[in-house]
């Protein structure tokens, strides 16, 4: 016999992307989850809710945020966890940051107890600030990836950085032990795994090729940096030109292509210097692009000073891309000081298209569909996986007519971007309340 469903209504004001320029707002709105599953039986207005469910909708079962907004659990399409410490840190150039400041702090993660403290604190973190899923970078160190994919909660692929040349002695792993833990780590963590080149800088082709075919075989992940900055492109085009095979390589992108690092589960971090040959061969591979605007930022503004990612010629070439943090490179942690990030560089530069609906959209859904997981969240559908965020905000807040203007008048009211990082009351996975609630499921209280 089957059981009925058991039914949690919450209360407040849903905000839905459902594409680069459409966003969903019900004032007073009401999603039903069903605790059983932990996913999404209905989403209503509260009259059509009251109608739809009648005495049902009593008591425990309601869950009143009160004046809050409802939004899908963020994804971060590119971070490095074992680099939280370093994300304030003096950002001259990229080469020098890595370093004097990221080097050295990743080199500590050989340590397991070191490690498994601060993968504890860093995953709360990260759920407190509503990131449910995305792509995550660690160190070279199976300890540290291990101690990660113990806390880590939600929709993630991580993978540990491979550093084989052009690396710090402390950090440089040779390729047969390189590829001895890739395959170990794709048997242990199957898809959850991601193939991860630190950048081509870093690791040789074949590092690179064999990993990607055993990547492939096993439809997991691969992720990488590609043309961050002028300097960079430079000196991997001149490494790679004095290695056998690549004398006449044209793109750094052509490199990965060489190497197998593209393709449909293939993620690009960055992605800003590209010519039009190589956003042409990106959206043949059908791989993905992850933009990271508070990293790429002016040095005053925390960032590298990378340069700004033209999104738009992007879409017109036909490649696909979600935001990510780029924490260390991104000073903070929030996806909702990434999206103001977006929106405030490109339109000083003049770009209207760069709104808050998309922000929005690029920061939840696009990046769920980017790892195949368009279908069972991201968003606000029934059937779908009930994870979500609640953020408390101002009557005047809620006053938006839309979801444009509410978003808005949401990052009009935050004074520091430090403030970005606590916006987030309580987050949702599967119906489940994950992080510091202050108004907690009474089924799990």
């Amino acid at each position: 016999m089957t059981k009925k469903p058991s039914l949690r209504f919450h209360l407040g004001t849903l905000l839905n992307p459902l594409s680069d320029g459409v966003c969903e707002s019900i004032r007073n709105g009401v999603l039903v989850v069903d605790s059983r599953t932990g996913k999404i039986r209905g989403i209503h207005s509260l009259e059509e809710a009251h109608r739809r469910y009648g005495k049902t909708m009593s008591g425990r079962s309601v869950i009143d945020h009160g004046p809050a907004l409802l939004i899908p659990g963020f994804f971060d399409l590119h971070f490095h966890w074992v680099q939280d410490e370093v994300r304030e840190m003096p950002k001259a150039s990229l080469l020098t940051w890595l370093k004097n400041y990221t080097f050295p702090t990743e080199m500590r993660f050989a340590d397991p107890a070191y490690s498994k403290d601060r993968a504890k604190a860093f995953f709360q973190k990260l759920r407190n600030s509503g990131t449910q899923g995305g792509a995550i970078y660690s160190s070279i160190h199976e300890t540290a990836i291990r101690s990660a994919f113990r806390e880590v909660k939600g929709h993630f692929v991580m993978g540990n950085v491979l550093m084989n040349m052009e690396s710090p002695p402390e950090l440089t792993v040779g390729e047969e032990d390189s590829l001895r833990l890739v395959k170990r780590l794709l048997k242990r963590y199957g898809v959850r795994y991601a193939l991860t080149p630190r950048f081509a800088i870093t690791t040789t082709p074949r590092v690179m090729k064999e990993g990607a075919k055993w990547a492939d075989a096993a439809r997991a992940f691969k992720q990488t940096h590609l043309s961050e900055t002028p300097g960079e492109i430079e000196f991997v085009l001149s490494q790679y030109r004095k290695i056998p095979g690549f004398e006449k390589v044209r793109s750094y992108t052509e490199i990965y292509h060489k190497c197998g690092m593209l393709g449909s589960r293939s993620i690009m971090g960055h992605g800003i210097h590209l010519s039009s040959e190589e956003l042409r061969l990106l959206s043949r591979t059908r791989t993905s692009i992850a933009h990271c605007p508070t990293s790429n930022a002016p040095v005053k503004d925390l960032g590298l000073g990378s340069g700004l990612f033209d999104f738009r010629r992007t879409e017109r070439a036909g490649v696909r891309w979600a935001l990510g943090s780029d924490i260390g490179g991104g000073p903070f942690l929030s996806m909702f000081d990434v999206m103001e990030s977006f929106v405030r560089q490109n339109r000083k530069a003049g770009v209207k298209a760069a709104t808050r609906v998309k922000a929005l959209y690029r920061a939840t859904l696009a990046g769920a569909e980017i790892l195949g997981l368009g279908r069972i969240t991201g968003n606000f559908k029934v059937g779908k996986e009930a994870n979500f965020m609640v953020v408390p905000v101002s009557e005047q807040v809620l006053a938006g007519r839309n979801a444009e203007e509410i978003l808005e008048r949401l990052h009009a009211g935050v004074k520091r971007r430090s403030d970005y990082d606590s916006l987030v009351a309580s987050a949702w996975i599967k119906g489940r309340c994950g992080s510091r609630a202050r108004s907690p499921d009474p089924a799990e209280a």
